[in-house]
C-alpha cells in the first residue's frame, strides 16, 4: 500500500496526551490555520527546508542541484523554490546543515516497531502512540492509517489521535475500534470566523463531534486559545455552550496558549506567517477561561496539554 509522508517520529512526547508518548505527525492538512506551528506538515509531498540562519553560502549545493535551483550572487545563497523536486541531493552537501528534506516514508511496521521501542515507558506511564500531523483523518492512504492503528491496537499499544474532525465521519467509523482518545480540536464554533481563520466551513468538524460523542469515544477536546482571535469570554462562552447543548461526552478539556515557537519554519519553507493579529495570551485571561468551564461542570480542565 502506498505509505502518506512522516515528518517526525518524536520519542518521550509529553504534550500530546496521557503519559510518555510517541507522536507520529503525518504529512498533509487540509486547513490553513493561521496560527499552525507545523507549517512543514500542510502539504502532501516532500519539501525541502532552508534554514537561512546556517547557511554560509558556500556554494556547495550549487552545482549538486540538477535543476540548477541555487546560485550564489554577490556572497549571498538565492535558492528557486519553483525549480527544486526535492530530491534531497543538496541536502548530502552542505557542511552546516542548512537543508532537510521534510517527509519520508515509512512502512506500517516499521512504525510499529519504532513504537515498541518504548514499551517500557509507554506501561510505566499510562502512554503510548499518538497519530498527529498535518491531519491523520485526511490521508490520501487511509487504509494505511488504520492498519498502523490496528497493529498497536493489538500489540496493547494506546493509541491516541489528534484531529482537527475535518473528514468524512466514514473514516472515523472505520478506526473507532482501535483508538483510545481523539484529541478533538474546537478552533472556532461560529462558521465565519472558522472560514476567516482556518480555511474551511466548521460544519462537519462540529457534525462530526456530536456523532463521536454519541457512540462513545474517548475525548479530549482541546481548544488553541490566542490573543485578538478568541481569547475572549464572549468566544469560550460559545464553546461552552455548545459542549453543554450538545451533550458532548468529554473526558477532559485542554485549554492550548498561543505560541509562535514555529515561526521561523515559514521563513525555512519561503511562506509569509499572518501574525499580526495573534497575540500569546495572558496567564490570568488562561486561569479565567479554565474557572470559566470549570463553573459549568467541566471537571477535568487543564491549561496546556
Amino acid at each position: 500500500m502506498d505509505a502518506p509522508l512522516i515528518f517526525n517520529v518524536q520519542k518521550f512526547s509529553t504534550h500530546d496526551g496521557d503519559g510518555v508518548r510517541t507522536t507520529i505527525f503525518f504529512k498533509g492538512c487540509p486547513l490553513r490555520c493561521h496560527w499552525c506551528h507545523n507549517p512543514e506538515s500542510q502539504r502532501y509531498d516532500k519539501e525541502l527546508m532552508l534554514h537561512h540562519h546556517k547557511c554560509t553560502a558556500c556554494g556547495s549545493c550549487v552545482s549538486r542541484c540538477p535543476e540548477g535551483a541555487n546560485q550564489i550572487l554577490d556572497g549571498k545563497l538565492f535558492f528557486n523554490r519553483a525549480l527544486c523536486t526535492a530530491c534531497g541531493n543538496c541536502v548530502d552537501w552542505c557542511p552546516t546543515e542548512a537543508r532537510e528534506i521534510v517527509g519520508e516514508e515509512y512502512t506500517v511496521d516499521e512504525l510499529v516497531k519504532e513504537a515498541k521501542k518504548d514499551l517500557i515507558f509507554y506501561e510505566q506511564s499510562g502512554g503510548g502512540v499518538t497519530l498527529s500531523g498535518g491531519e491523520v483523518m485526511d490521508m490520501k492512504n487511509f487504509d494505511f492509517v488504520v492498519e498502523l492503528c490496528r497493529k498497536l491496537h493489538k500489540e496493547g499499544i494506546s493509541v491516541y489521535i489528534d484531529t482537527s474532525g475535518y473528514a468524512p465521519y466514514e473514516r472515523f467509523e472505520k478506526i473507532l475500534p482501535y483508538v483510545d482518545v481523539f484529541l478533538y480540536d474546537i478552533k472556532r464554533i461560529t462558521r465565519e470566523e472558522h472560514i476567516e481563520y482556518i480555511g474551511v466551513d466548521n460544519a462537519l468538524i462540529l457534525e462530526n463531534l456530536k456523532r463521536l460523542s454519541d457512540a462513545g469515544a474517548g475525548l479530549y477536546i482541546r481548544i488553541p486559545v490566542i490573543g485578538g482571535v478568541n481569547a475572549s469570554p464572549a468566544s469560550i462562552t460559545r464553546a461552552i455552550n455548545f459542549l453543554k447543548e450538545n451533550n458532548i461526552k468529554a473526558r477532559q478539556i485542554n485549554l492550548l496558549p498561543y505560541h509562535d515557537i514555529g515561526k521561523g519554519k515559514y521563513a525555512g519553507l519561503d511562506r509569509p506567517y499572518e501574525d499580526t493579529k495573534m497575540l500569546i495570551p495572558d496567564k490570568n485571561e488562561m486561569e479565567q477561561f479554565k474557572t470559566m468551564f470549570e463553573e459549568h461542570g467541566f471537571s477535568k480542565v487543564y491549561i496546556g496539554g
